[in-house]
């Protein structure tokens, strides 16, 4: 199946960032090699950090990671997580129901963007031809709330990386390499942004210029997106980056 294995990023401080994927999202350890920690859920990795303490904090406006959009099976699994972030103080940074999921946002603690969702069953999704409807409103927190069935412990078997959304500089080229290098089909649009999946999917990939208008390729040494890791291309071994340094690798 054509998706996203996991998610590289480029971090400061390796063993605060593998503490906070841990004890906040509730990933496991899957091995450690010097400077880089795998996390993931049920046997699959989902978060790749490498450790580079000379690395310069990213810069917003650039190119690169927008979020990185964490699956949870089903919405009792995000109502536990809800109420695990509120016990344990968590801050979120937004919170939505965007008709085909709801999805709660916080931030790691390097600045990277993470979203955690649940999808609505695909049967319920409203379609026109390729297009999926997708809004952004209010999402009701206390009744999400009390969906959870129990405490949260980890997180489950069947977490897995939705989606990612991604900064670029221009969405045409963006668009471009999309539609065109990835084979993406163009999902839902937006005023500066851009939603594209495979096999009907709402987007397993996404881009705008929102922070990050006019940014050129992203500048070397930064925290950050190393790379998207794609499963579901057996022709394809080498990595391709789009036009803003956004790289993917075939796994």
């Amino acid at each position: 199946m054509t998706g996203i294995a996991h998610v590289a990023l480029t971090v400061r401080d390796l063993p605060g960032m593998a503490r906070f994927y841990q004890t906040v999202l509730g990933l496991e350890p899957m091995g450690a090699d010097g400077a880089q920690r795998d996390l993931g859920a049920g046997g699959q990795v989902l978060i790749r950090l490498s450790g580079d303490p000379a690395a310069i904090p990213r810069d917003p406006r650039d190119a690169g990671l927008f979020h990185t959009a964490f699956l949870l099976p089903d919405r009792a699994a995000l109502g536990r997580w809800l109420r695990h972030a509120a016990d344990t103080g968590v801050r979120l940074t937004g919170a939505s129901d965007h008709d085909v999921s709801e999805a709660l946002y916080l931030d790691d603690p390097e600045g990277n963007g993470i979203e955690i969702y649940r999808d609505r069953p695909a049967s319920d999704w409203t379609r026109d031809g390729d297009r999926v409807r997708m809004v952004t409103e209010r999402l009701d927190l206390n009744d999400l709330a009390a969906a959870a069935d129990g405490p949260w412990q980890d997180a489950p078997a069947g977490t897995q990386i939705g989606h990612v959304h991604l900064q670029v500089g221009a969405m045409d080229a963006a668009d471009d390499f999309m539609q065109g290098t990835l084979g993406l089909t163009r999902t839902h649009d937006a005023p500066g942004g851009g939603w594209y999946g495979w096999n009907g999917y709402h987007h397993h990939l996404a881009a705008n210029v929102w922070n990050s208008r006019g940014a050129g390729p992203r500048p070397d040494g930064r925290t950050g997106l190393d790379h998207v890791a794609l499963t579901g291309f057996p022709e394809k071994s080498a990595a391709v980056a789009d036009p803003f340094g956004n790289r993917f690798e075939f796994v």
